[in-house]
């Protein structure tokens, strides 16, 4: 079982699918959350980083480090500039931290697939100066500053979190879109969300190596190389979206967050099974979407019961002349879209768009 230790976040938390044999709530000091768990027993210990008093000072995150099994912990951070910046990160990894986001899904899949070394090791300045202690003899205070100012310039533009990218930091949601079964559909479900999330939102589409996006008669879209994809999204920190068609090398660790789409048809189940037995384990934890389905909710559950996974969204086979799309609103509210309208209205546009 878990324990989680909030403040700040405590409302966002409540709704995380994790089982929790312990909560508390409030401010504490290191002293305080040591003497309260060192002697009990749990698998992973979620903390709100605003619950620790004095937070921002790393030697209140290290005081815990000393005392505790940090590859148990989970650390979720809030958007301080202190926080986020690439030296307090650094130093976390100097201290094991290595499981830290800014992403409230993500603790769900950090709880299931821990980080190690390896996978934080590019956020660890091994050569990054200490400017508390050290003085230069040799330079002006004016100049000191001036390199001051340069380095914090030169951080600005770096990955700033473990899970995910600097894109947190700005607020920018990084959703990828993949097919799990073959060509589940994720170019046009790609599309579709990117249409009606436009209309309360800035997005950005990206399909990367491909190009099906052409077929959409529509020149916003945007296609790149895997090698490409990671400049294209840090070139747009304007919008509020990116949506990335990932295809079978895009990156998921550029992303906030992936939908994985299953086409639950018979013969591609069954290839997909045949080809990576334990697919759905793989998946535990993450965001299953069902494509092109016909089945029905007593379906799903067989579904899931028969896979062992959970299935977070069913779409059906949808028209996609559609300009609102009710089942696609109902989708992207559930991921957090607030600014949609519900209206349940669904209005066709031109017949098929094709002449442009």
């Amino acid at each position: 079982m878990n324990v989680k230790i909030v403040n700040k976040y405590a409302t966002l938390l409540v709704n995380l699918d994790v089982d929790f044999i312990k909560s508390i709530q409030g401010e504490f000091t290191p002293e305080d959350i040591i003497m309260q768990f060192s002697n009990f027993f749990y698998n992973k210990m979620i903390i709100d980083i605003t619950a620790i008093k004095g937070y921002q000072d790393i030697t209140k995150i290290q005081e815990l480090s000393v005392n505790m099994d940090m590859s148990k912990v989970i650390l979720l951070l809030d958007d301080s500039e202190v926080v986020n910046s690439p030296r307090y990160l650094s130093q976390l990894v100097s201290m094991g931290i290595y499981n830290v986001t800014r992403n409230i899904d993500a603790i769900q899949f950090l709880i299931d697939n821990p980080n190690t070394y390896k996978d934080v090791a590019q956020y660890h300045q091994l050569n990054m100066l200490d400017e508390d202690e050290s003085d230069s003899s040799s330079s002006s205070e004016k100049e000191r500053i001036k390199e001051k100012e340069k380095k914090k310039k030169k951080e600005e533009v770096k990955d700033e979190s473990f899970q995910i990218s600097s894109n947190e930091a700005r607020n920018v949601r990084v959703i990828g879109i993949k097919n799990v079964t073959e060509h589940a559909g994720s170019t046009t479900l790609t599309y579709l969300l990117k249409k009606q999330l436009e209309k309360a939102y800035k997005v950005l589409a990206i399909e990367v190596d491909g190009e099906d996006f052409v077929y959409f008669n529509d020149k916003s879209l945007k296609k790149v190389n895997h090698a490409e994809l990671q400049d294209m999204i840090t070139s747009h920190y304007d919008v509020d979206v990116i949506l990335v068609d990932l295809n079978e090398q895009g990156s998921k660790n550029l992303c906030t967050e992936v939908l994985y789409l299953i086409e639950p048809g018979l013969i591609k189940l069954n290839k997909l099974i045949r080809k990576n037995p334990r697919a759905f384990e793989n998946l535990k934890g993450e965001k299953i979407l069902l494509n092109r389905s016909v089945l029905n909710e007593t379906d799903v559950s067989d579904f899931e019961y028969e896979s062992r996974s959970k299935i977070y969204y069913n779409i059906p086979y949808l028209d996609d002349k559609l300009d609102n799309n009710k089942v696609l609103n109902d989708l992207l509210i559930k991921l957090g879209f607030s600014k949609l309208d519900v209206d349940d209205s669904a209005k066709g546009g031109s017949l098929f768009n094709i002449f442009k």
